[in-house]
């Protein structure tokens, strides 16, 4: 008779469970061409309209330079909005365009379709529970409701083809030529 296995440690499945919910919600905003950080820094905008980059990446905990590229393809797709201050002329504004709010909208739809799939194997009292002890966790963690702690551990944007890099060489920073253009 074989014995049934253990079951495995909590922070491995806490682990498993979220890194396949968050490939999978990469998955359903695909089709809108977002990513989860996009998704995610529009949901702040939207929650703090106004705030600034700098205000922004704090509030996120993100590199400013990684922050930098993806407002600018944000705002490219026409999804966001830089304006000027009011308070300083120094600094841009960030906002929501109404395209931007229909996709956050779409995000939002995807979200609850998300949050249904993932838990369809439990009942809306499994849910709840479920919903109070994650909570409990996050707030003894120290993680701020609604920023996801990945932002943090972004890295530098990749380099896209076309861009200019600074790259070092015998101990300077040099600019490396712009391939392709």
């Amino acid at each position: 008779m074989q014995s049934r296995p253990s079951r495995p440690p909590i922070a491995f499945l806490l682990t498993q469970v979220g890194s396949h919910a968050a490939g999978q919600f990469a998955e359903r905003l695909a089709p809108l061409d977002l990513s989860p950080p996009h998704a995610g820094i529009l949901r702040a905008i939207a929650v703090n309209a106004g705030m600034s980059q700098q205000a922004l990446s704090g509030y996120l905990h993100i590199l400013p330079s990684r922050l930098v590229t993806l407002v600018d393809e944000l705002q490219e797709r026409g999804l966001i909005e830089r304006r000027d201050s009011p308070e300083d002329r120094r600094v841009y504004a960030l906002h929501l365009t109404a395209k931007g709010q229909s996709a956050l909208e779409a995000i939002g739809r995807i979200g609850r379709e998300h949050e249904s799939a993932v838990c369809a194997p439990l009942d809306d009292g499994e849910r709840e529970q479920l919903g109070a002890l994650l909570l409990k966790i996050a707030n003894a963690e120290g993680l701020m409701p609604g920023v996801h702690p990945g932002f943090g551990r972004m890295g530098p944007p990749r380099n896209n083809p076309g861009t200019s890099e600074l790259s070092r060489g015998n101990g300077k920073l040099r600019r490396t030529p712009r391939r392709g253009k």
